[in-house]
């Protein structure tokens, strides 16, 4: 005899991945606009302390990193 419970659970989980298969665009969207700002951040900040230059490099690769991660964003959301 089924356990009425197993529909309930079962739709729930349904629910839930269908939830997360909506939501992937979005977070790979924020994640790389993070990572952009980080990645090209640090570069600038490594290309800074070995050539001397304190704060020209980091501030271009932060600028860089946030039209990387916003184009990407944008893009993700208006599906160019």
């Amino acid at each position: 005899m089924p356990d009425p419970s197993d529909h309930f659970l079962a739709r729930s989980f349904q629910a839930l991945q269908e939830n997360v298969r909506r939501s992937g665009p979005a977070a790979s969207a924020g994640y790389t606009l993070i990572g952009a700002i980080l990645l090209l951040g640090g570069v600038g900040y490594l290309v800074d302390r070995w050539a001397e230059t304190a704060p020209w490099f980091m501030l271009t690769g932060l600028l860089t990193g946030m039209v990387v991660g916003f184009y990407q964003l944008a893009k993700t959301v208006w599906k160019i």
